[in-house]
């Protein structure tokens, strides 16, 4: 499989598409890749490390038909790779594309993957990197550029298919990456479970980890919970709420469930600059979740149970679960639900799924049966 794989600048692609490669290689699949800012360096031996988008368009342009060229060369004689690049740069030129679309349809791509992180992180690298005064709001604005350019440029290339795919909690999606590439008939998943609403409550918390632990152990997974800005605009709406609009929030970068990223330290990130793109944060959440099940083949939602301060238990079913829901019945997709509360769910839930569960190993064991897990030697473990 060929993959080109888009992102906006501070994702730091390379050491994680370089994680995935070394884990192919531990599979025993050679998967070559190809960063094409790189090898637009070895072009321009002129050029500093990280000015190269300083440059003039038409050197730039040049430079990078150049190191394409050298790619589709190259590619002949790889059966899986990964071409590293952008689709978009918004930089001192305005915004401008990363491609050519005469080479990109002559490499004729598999897949078009673009990838996303938590948008804090993305700030502290994009600024750690470069020479640049760049906002929140404007990485916000860059990633959804990224993402459109990204789609568009994949429904342009016949049999091209396009991924959104998360860097998640400790680089993990890593394995979702190489199995997207060299197990393409593993069953794609798309974990649902609530999160806002259950953010302090720890023993539900771990509840939702070993069902996602699990999902991902058998399918490739695009888990909703590998970027959480929901819980960075939280905070800041709190901090706003004392008085705290000018202060800073010195922040621990994570995914869901609270688990540190690693190798990160805290950032320092301004509560007016979050407060900024809370509709850019809510509305991104809303496009990204949809769009992820539409590239799965099948959810497969969570619902906890609750305890109620009057003491009675109920059952943990968010708006965004049950919108999650409505939208994978209607866009034919499989659907199940693990189904933990004591109380029996709903003809809403019932009459919409393909099936429901009382466990995840109930859930699992099904799924077995009916043939969905790929063969072990598959997995890629």
């Amino acid at each position: 499989m060929r993959a080109i794989v888009t992102g906006q600048v501070g994702m730091d692609k390379k050491p994680y598409l370089q994680k995935v490669a070394d884990f192919a290689g531990q599979q025993g699949e050679p998967l070559e890749v190809f960063n094409i800012g790189d090898i637009m360096y070895e072009e321009a031996k002129d050029v500093p490390q990280g000015q190269i988008l300083n440059l003039p368009l038409s050197r730039l342009n040049s430079l990078r038909r150049a190191a394409f060229k050298d790619v589709i060369a190259a590619a002949r004689d790889h059966e899986n790779l990964i071409v590293n690049t952008h689709a978009t740069f918004r930089w001192r030129h305005g915004l401008f594309s990363a491609f050519d679309f005469d080479q990109v349809e002559k490499l004729a791509p598999d897949l078009m993957i673009c990838l996303v992180d938590n948008i804090e992180m993305v700030h502290h690298r994009l600024h750690a990197e470069h020479d640049i005064d760049a906002t929140l709001k404007d990485c916000m604005v860059w990633r959804e550029e990224e993402l459109l350019a990204t789609e568009l440029l994949s429904q342009a290339i016949p049999g091209s298919k396009f991924y959104i795919v998360s860097r998640g909690r400790h680089d993990d999606t890593a394995r979702t990456m190489f199995r997207l590439l060299c197990r393409p008939e593993m069953r794609k998943v798309y974990p649902s479970f609530p999160m806002s609403h259950v953010v302090d409550m720890p023993d539900v918390l771990a509840e939702i980890d070993a069902f996602r632990a699990a999902l991902a152990e058998h399918f490739i997974t695009f888990d909703p919970g590998d970027v959480d800005e929901k819980l960075l605009l939280d905070r800041a709406i709190e901090a706003a709420k004392l008085g705290n609009v000018d202060q800073w929030l010195d922040v621990t970068p994570h995914t869901f469930g609270g688990s540190k990223k690693a190798g990160t330290d805290p950032l320092r990130v301004r509560v007016r600059e979050v407060l900024d793109i809370a509709g850019d944060i809510d509305g991104q959440i809303y496009m990204r979740d949809f769009k992820l099940i539409d590239q799965s083949d099948m959810i497969v939602s969570y619902v906890p149970e609750l305890p109620g301060e009057d003491g009675k238990a109920f059952p943990g079913l968010s708006s965004g679960v049950e919108r999650e829901l409505q939208h994978a019945f209607e866009h034919a997709k499989e659907v199940y639900v693990v189904w933990k509360p004591g109380k029996q769910p709903s003809p809403f839930i019932t009459e919409t799924c393909t099936k429901w569960f009382t466990s995840t190993d109930d859930a699992l064991t099904y799924f077995e049966e009916k043939g969905m897990f790929a063969e072990k030697n598959l997995f890629g473990q």
